[in-house]
């Protein structure tokens, strides 16, 4: 007869095993908290494993959310109270500037930077807590960030920043009511302290954005397929939703309203985001678009910081600014997709009996990034 604990039954005739005795009270295995990745699967579908669930989706965006923000609230009670202590005064914002959160502007810009960067861990935490996934799957189908192939889209995104640079003069040369202004080089003494700042949390808000919309919003609705619905409606919708495009289109969206542009602005930040989105299902990760995205921040900080302007105007943008914007995009996203192509950069993630072999459209040798 079986002992208890779960020994395994002895045959007639056995010697007793004892309490010591190899298999003796040996209970299952306890299960993993993260389940395993999907197999031969796109980077936009890495959400739907095995334990998906049509709610973890919803309570996983709303907890990145609602955590994100309450950081980014103590991140500036914590400032005030630095402050407060260094200086000994509360910060002054009675002055012109009525937005102004610790009456000084780099300050701000710190704040403003670091409130985006906390979004970072907290999208990667989302991952792991609700979908019960590596939070490396977030980064590209090799479930981590593939530095080389990061590496190599820096060197294009550095290019990108130059054939930019070219277009914005061309577009204000043709924008005939251009306002007039005093702009010059405030000098080092007022520029070192915020380039310092840019330099240093830039890359960190400028990955968050891409996790938060290029990682979990694409990867949250490529996980609703709806491949078990039975209707001929739903079967259709089935079809267009296993595609990349519903993810890509939803994440622009937010990112677009995340930002205070209007009119022909709009468009140029939805074309941003639908970009770094459809790049990063193209090249199996967000390296392509991390690149693109803190170069271009760079870009876009540390020049009005060199007039002295640490306050990025948003609002109206003339359509040839969106066209001058829109052209260097398309010719980066030209030249990631050839390099990838020549790199072999995995695409999805490895088959059943593949073991750790990278996959692309085609076969790829071993040594792929």
């Amino acid at each position: 007869m079986p002992y208890w604990d779960g020994a395994p039954a002895q045959p007639p005739g056995a010697p007793y095993p004892g309490p010591y005795a190899p298999g003796y009270g040996v209970h299952a295995a306890k299960r993993p908290w993260t389940v395993e990745t999907p197999k031969a699967a796109p980077f936009h579908r890495l959400a739907r494993n095995e334990v998906h669930r049509w709610w973890r989706p919803l309570v996983g965006t709303l907890g990145i959310a609602v955590l994100g923000m309450a950081l980014a609230i103590g991140l500036m009670i914590v400032g005030i109270i630095v402050r407060v202590v260094v200086t000994g005064e509360a910060p002054d914002t009675s002055g012109a500037d009525v937005d102004s959160i610790f009456g000084d502007q780099t300050a701000d810009l710190a704040y403003n930077l670091g409130a985006l960067a906390l979004f970072l861990p907290v999208t990667l935490a989302g991952a792991w807590v609700v979908q019960r996934r590596r939070p490396g799957t977030l980064s590209s189908v090799a479930g981590r960030l593939r530095w080389r192939w990061l590496l190599a889209c820096s060197g294009l995104a550095i290019l990108f920043c130059v054939v930019s640079y070219g277009t914005s003069i061309a577009a204000a040369g043709a924008i005939d009511d251009q306002p007039g202004g005093d702009e010059h080089w405030v000098g080092w003494g007022r520029f070192i302290a915020p380039a310092i700042v840019i330099i240093l949390l830039v890359p960190f808000q400028s990955a968050a954005e891409e996790y938060a919309f290029r990682g979990w919003m694409l990867q949250a609705v490529g996980a609703c397929t709806l491949e078990n619905a039975r209707s001929r409606v739903g079967r259709a919708f089935s079809v267009v939703f296993r595609t990349p495009w519903p993810g890509i289109v939803v994440g622009s969206a937010l990112f677009t309203a995340g930002h205070g542009y209007t009119g022909w602005g709009i468009l140029d930040i939805f074309a941003f985001g639908a970009i770094a989105a459809w790049l990063a299902v193209r090249t199996g990760g967000l390296e392509s678009s991390i690149a693109l995205h803190v170069f271009n921040n760079l870009m876009a900080f540390l020049g009005p910081a060199a007039i002295g302007q640490l306050d990025i105007e948003q609002g109206g943008v003339p359509w040839q600014v969106v066209v001058a914007d829109i052209i260097p995009m398309l010719l980066y996203a030209a030249a990631v997709v050839g390099l990838a192509r020549w790199m072999r950069i995995r695409r999805v993630t490895a088959a059943p009996g593949d073991g750790e072999a990278p996959l692309t459209a085609a076969a790829e040798p071993a040594h792929a990034s």
